[in-house]
């Protein structure tokens, strides 16, 4: 937290404690509802129903929506009907479904009994649709316009329902519930003549998603094209709601983090790491250990397979951990690479002959150069300067040719499991690095021994 906001807490504490709740009052309306949220999650838990009834109607509202669920809960069993009406009813209806997808039985069971109608009916609309997407995280609160109405007539439906919808500036043209088109606010407000019908400023050439495409290309087609909102219709054209670039960012954050941790080798949680327990992350963590262990035996058959040559050739042991860490690391440089593609839509299945080729001439270059700087380290640090006699020429060559041959494998199996992966319906971020360096390190072993046992024995 930076100086001033750590200066703002202590003072609302101070205030606190002094019961100086009018002061309190004045301080709360100049701040943003982003860092009262953060102002709360200090707060000790009996203290923040009392911090949050000195907040105004409007604002009260914001920040229970930014507010991490298990906050939302504690201050909802210490609602009346009549608070928890007051806060339900101002949630934009994509947090009030979020609430209540989020909240037990019990608490969601009080939520839906203190909304009105309307909500209710909103709410059930959003929670019909599969998690993850667009229709599970678009708001149905968006500006329609009719296409005969003047832009004197849209101005005035403007500043009539606009108060409670998420986003004025972005206006849908609808005639039936059918979208025709699009038209800014700023269209209307500079538009040569106020008896111009809107059907002839709009844009007829709208870019929306349907209620079922997945969240993560929603985000993606924001980042490509700046939107603010970005319609939502069903299968037969007709509008049902909007995503907002708010909401745009959420879900970008939501499946980075859920990318990185499946590429750590760990289930994705729904918690901050601070608000998970060590069971849970136990739990998130065990699968893949577990699994990553037993795999690991194709490692240890392989040694076994070969250690008549180990033994015969004892020095090969000393250079193991090195090929497999190369080999695995090699790997996880192109699957990273190739999963972030995919996942900025750079990449296609149809990519894959272009990806394996570039990543062949790249490993070549790889490979080479760390062969020749593995020689260089072998012949003179190795052998002269640590003095190990056992080192030979035939030795170092077999070591530096499965150097450049594992990088080679490494990077094929990097690249092409994701897209693999993808193509058959499964997250590419699965397959990264602990995944392909459980299978590159018995590729890299068995191309070891091969080259050993047919150069040296």
């Amino acid at each position: 937290m930076a100086m001033h906001d750590v200066t703002i807490e202590k003072t609302i504490m101070a205030l606190l404690e002094e019961k100086k709740y009018q002061t309190l009052k004045d301080i709360l309306v100049t701040m943003e509802p982003s860092d009262i949220v953060s102002v709360f999650e200090e707060l000790k838990e009996d203290r923040m129903p009392l911090l949050f009834r000195l907040l105004p109607k409007e604002t009260a509202a914001e920040v229970f929506a930014e507010l991490d669920h298990d906050w939302q809960a504690l201050l909802i069993k210490g609602f009346s009907d009549t608070e928890l009406r007051e806060v339900v009813n101002e949630l934009y209806v994509d947090d009030a479904a979020d609430l209540v997808d989020e909240m037990p039985a019990n608490v969601v069971k009080r939520i839906l009994a203190q909304a009105d109608p309307q909500m209710r009916k909103e709410i059930n609309q959003i929670l019909s649709f599969p998690e993850n997407s667009a229709g599970s995280v678009m708001t149905t609160e968006y500006v329609s316009l009719r296409p005969m109405m003047t832009v004197a007539e849209a101005i005035v439906r403007i500043r009539r329902t606009g108060i409670d919808k998420e986003t004025i500036y972005t206006c849908y043209v609808t005639e039936e519930r059918k979208l025709l088109g699009v038209v800014s606010v700023k269209d209307l407000l500079l538009a040569s003549n106020d008896d111009t019908p809107v059907s002839e400023i709009m844009d007829e050439n709208v870019i929306s998603v349907n209620t079922l495409t997945d969240q993560e290309e929603v985000a993606r087609m924001f980042s490509k094209y700046d939107f603010l909102a970005l319609p939502v219709v069903d299968r037969g054209g007709r509008m049902v709601g909007i995503v907002t670039f708010d909401d745009a960012m959420d879900i970008l954050q939501e499946e980075t983090t859920e990318d990185i941790e499946k590429m750590a080798g760990m289930l994705p949680s729904e918690k901050t790491y601070l608000k998970s327990s060590s069971f849970e992350l136990f739990r998130n963590r065990i699968p893949w250990l577990a699994l990553l262990m037993v795999s690991a035996t194709f490692t240890g058959i392989i040694i076994t397979g070969f250690e008549n040559a180990l033994a015969a050739q004892v020095v090969l042991t000393a250079f193991i951990p090195m090929l497999m860490d190369t080999g695995g690391n090699s790997g996880s440089q192109a699957s990273v690479t190739i999963i972030r593609a995919l996942s900025l839509g750079e990449l296609e299945f149809k990519d894959m002959p272009k990806v394996i080729w570039k990543e062949i001439k790249t490993s070549v270059l790889c490979g080479v150069s760390l062969a020749s700087l593995c020689f260089l380290k072998i012949m003179f640090f190795d052998r002269l300067v640590l003095g190990n006699t056992g080192i030979d020429l035939p030795t170092a060559a077999v070591v530096c040719v499965t150097m450049a041959v594992t990088v080679l494998m490494a990077k094929l199996v990097g690249c092409s499991l994701p897209m693999i992966a993808k193509k058959i319906g499964f997250d590419p971020a699965v397959m990264a690095s602990p995944f392909i360096t459980t299978i590159v390190d018995a590729l890299s072993l068995l191309v070891y021994f091969k080259i050993a046992t047919a150069f040296l024995f």
